[in-house]
Formats: structure tokens, C-alpha cells, sequence
């Protein structure tokens, strides 16, 4: 069987995991559980090749379980069941020898395949792993993440990787038979693009295209072995950040062509295209706001639609809702304000309700006071008393500051006409 180089050399014990040390070095978040062997359900987060599934792997012999995996691919719910009977009966008595389940692509399940996980993690049958390269709030289920802790893995760093090559040369007999000279490993590094699985495959397929056993490994000789394989856009790797970064700041900078190309290098490059949609429906919100409101029911709509209609026919949504977020009056106030009051409330803490503002659906609630000299707004002229909503500690802070546009700037002549000691002429 020619089993990958990846899979040759994956780890098989903590101390020879590569990277993560937030989660499993020395002082690791999951360090002590896994030594221990108390391990909850939980969801790892991270780009491919990371080591999700080794780790998963390794979980589970250092806390000695059964262990059964599923590929949320090509399994479904029957699998599911089938697994989770199987996981039942070679149980031990207590959670912490509970059998491990892990779930690669864990994003990958609909709402019942994921709905089907619920008991068995609920009653302790199964300890859940699921891995997932997608932010699990969006795409696993409230019920099912409340019950999971989730782990964030990071892409490797430059020195993880090289210690996967050396590693690599150092433990594969198939590499122990070649002379293999490492004398430049940019291109390997950058056409990796974090990803450990991916950087093992390219060296492999480097060193097994040459014929002779002795291989200097130099940036020419990977760039010309990949050839078209160059990765111009790594959907999971830093052109990932980088490009949608350049992308909201072009809609923010009221740029529609800078929108637009960049738009069109993350289509071309394979990037989710709901994961485009969530970040201009943020940006509908964070950049342009009150400035013109009509921008997120654009954004939502374009996220619905994309979910339905899919490629190739999506791209023609997403750039009618770039160019049009691009164009759109911008503001932050939103942002700013919800900023301010956060920040507030970690300053000053928990803050009492004033009792005119405290729901009263007893009769002692009311004796004590609750709700008590509250002014109902509808009953006064123009719908609205001037009266204080803040606790006392903080009365009279005005965290939200209209933006300089044509709708705030109505917005700052509704608020002035009522709050004349909040916003006058000066804010």
C-alpha cells in the first residue's frame, strides 16, 4: 500500500505533537485533561492540516478509550446510530472511560444528522470529538455546541513546519534511503500555507519526482516540480485573512472596483462563498449602518440567496451586493456605541435596574416598588418624556453619537428636538 508520507509519519503520542502548544504544551489548556484522562466533548477548530484528527487520535490512547470515527461525507444517520449502539456496549461504567466518537468535517452534517449526536453525548453514551475547519457557530447546532468545549488550533507557524521536515527525514525509512539535502524551504513553507498534510505531500511529490536518491531540496526545483499547483489563493492559510481583509476595507473605502477583484480572487480561489456573504452582512452593519440601513437587508438577503442558489450563479450576488455596500453612505456609530457601552458595563459592573424600569408581574414586585412612577411614552405628546433609562451611577452617558450623513444627521435633529442636554449643537 503507498501510503502518504502525512500518514507515515503522524505523531502517535503527545510529546511528539507538533505545535498547539496553547492546547497540549506544557501548561496547555488540554494538557492535563488528556494526562488525566477526563475529557469532555469537545470541537476542534482549524484550518486543514493542523492535526485535528491526530490529536483526536491521540486523545484517545493516552486516556486508553475505545475509539470510532465517522466522516461526516459519507455517513449518515444510520451510521450514526449503528456507531453510537456500538460505542454503548463496549462502555465502561464511568464517563471518564466513556468510548470516543470522533467526527471528521463535522460542519458537514445537517441539523438531524448533528440532532442524532444529542442523547448520546447528553447521556454520557459517547464522547464526542467532532473536528471542523468552519467557525462552529455557524455551522454546528446551539444544542449540540452547548454541550462541547471548543478548541481553536492555529495554522502552523514556520518553525512547526520545519520541524514536520525534519521530523519527515529523520523517521521515514522510504526518505532513510535517499541523500536529501534541505537547502532552501521558502517555496515548501509558503506553498503549504500552514498546512502540515499539505507541506508532507509537495515534499514527497518533490523528492519522489527525482530519480536520482540524492535530492537538494531548493526553492527552484519545488516551484518547477508544482508548477500550475501554485496555490495563488489559499482559502485556509494567511491569503485567507489577507484577501478578505483587503476586501472589507475596499467596501469600507467606498471602493468598488477594489470590492469587486477581490471578491473575484476569493470566487476564483475556491473561498466559501457564505463565509464572503457573513462578512458584508458584518460589514453592512459595522461600516455603514444608520447611514443607510437598507445596507444590511441587502447583505441578508444576498446570504440567503447564496445559500440557495450556490455557484456559479451566486458570484453574480455577491458582486451586486459588494458594489452597492461599496457605494452606500458609511458610519460606525453603531459600532462605536455598542463599543462604549461594553465598556462601561466592565467598568462599572452590574448595575442595578432603577425600579421604575423593572417589570412588576406581582403583587409584591409592586409593593416593593417595581415599575413605580415609570411614564409610558405613548401617553404623552410626540410619543415620547424626556426620562432616564441609564442607572444612576451612569445617567446622562450618550454612547451612541450620530455619524456626519445625510440620514444621521436627521437621526441628530430627532435625538437634539428630544435630548436637548445629550445632543446639542456640539455632538
Amino acid at each position: 500500500m503507498n501510503e502518504p508520507l502525512a500518514e507515515r509519519v503522524r505523531p502517535k503520542t503527545l510529546e511528539d505533537y507538533i505545535s498547539q502548544n496553547h492546547l497540549v504544551g506544557e501548561n496547555g489548556s488540554l494538557t492535563h485533561q488528556i494526562k488525566k484522562g477526563i475529557i469532555p466533548s469537545l470541537i476542534l477548530w482549524g484550518p486543514p492540516g493542523t492535526g485535528k484528527t491526530t490529536l483526536a487520535n491521540i486523545i484517545a490512547n493516552e486516556s486508553k478509550r475505545p475509539f470510532y470515527t465517522l466522516s461526516a461525507i459519507n455517513s449518515g444517520v444510520k451510521d450514526i446510530r449503528a456507531v453510537i449502539e456500538k460505542a454503548k456496549q463496549s462502555g465502561g461504567l464511568f464517563t471518564s472511560k466513556n468510548p470516543i466518537l470522533f467526527i471528521d468535517e463535522i460542519h458537514r452534517f445537517s441539523k438531524s444528522q448533528q440532532d442524532s449526536l444529542l442523547a448520546a453525548v447528553e447521556k454520557g453514551w459517547v464522547t464526542l470529538i467532532g473536528a471542523t475547519t468552519e467557525n462552529p457557530s455557524f455551522e454546528v447546532i446551539p444544542a449540540l455546541l452547548s454541550r462541547c468545549q471548543v478548541y481553536v488550533l492555529n495554522a502552523f507557524g514556520k518553525e512547526d513546519l520545519e520541524a514536520l521536515l525534519q521530523r519527515a527525514l529523520k523517521e521515514d525509512s522510504l526518505l532513510k534511503g535517499k541523500q536529501i539535502k534541505l537547502t532552501e524551504t521558502e517555496a515548501l513553507l509558503r506553498l503549504s500555507g500552514g498546512d502540515g498534510r499539505k507541506l508532507l505531500n509537495i515534499f514527497e511529490l518533490v523528492v519522489n519526482s527525482e530519480e536520482s536518491n540524492t535530492v537538494d531540496i531548493t526553492n527552484e526545483l519545488v516551484l518547477g516540480k508544482i508548477q500550475k499547483n501554485t496555490v495563488l489563493y489559499d482559502k485556509t492559510g494567511e491569503q485567507h485573512y489577507d484577501i478578505i481583509s483587503a476586501f472589507i476595507k475596499s467596501i469600507r473605502g467606498s471602493d468598488p472596483n477594489g470590492a469587486v477583484y477581490w471578491l473575484a480572487r476569493m470566487i476564483e480561489g475556491g473561498e466559501d462563498l457564505k463565509f464572503i456573504a457573513r462578512r458584508m452582512l458584518i460589514s453592512a452593519s459595522e461600516d455603514i449602518g444608520l447611514a443607510n440601513p437598507t445596507a444590511l437587508v441587502m447583505a441578508n438577503t444576498t446570504f440567503q440567496s447564496v445559500t440557495i442558489i450556490g455557484y456559479p450563479e451566486a458570484r453574480i450576488v455577491l458582486s451586486q451586493c459588494a458594489i452597492y455596500l461599496a457605494t452606500s453612505p458609511k458610519s460606525n456609530a453603531s459600532y462605536m456605541a455598542i463599543g462604549k457601552a461594553q465598556q462601561a458595563v466592565k467598568q462599572t459592573g452590574d448595575l442595578s435596574v432603577p425600579l421604575a424600569l423593572r417589570n412588576a408581574p406581582s403583587k409584591l414586585m409592586k409593593d416593593l416598588g417595581y415599575g413605580q412612577d415609570y411614564k409610558y411614552a405613548h401617553n404623552y405628546q410626540n410619543n415620547f418624556i424626556e426620562e432616564e433609562f441609564l442607572p444612576e451611577e451612569i445617567a446622562g452617558t450618550p454612547f451612541y453619537q450620530p455619524g456626519v450623513n445625510q440620514r444621521e444627521n436627521a437621526i441628530k435633529e430627532f435625538l437634539k428636538n428630544r435630548w436637548k442636554d445629550k445632543y446639542d449643537a456640539k455632538t
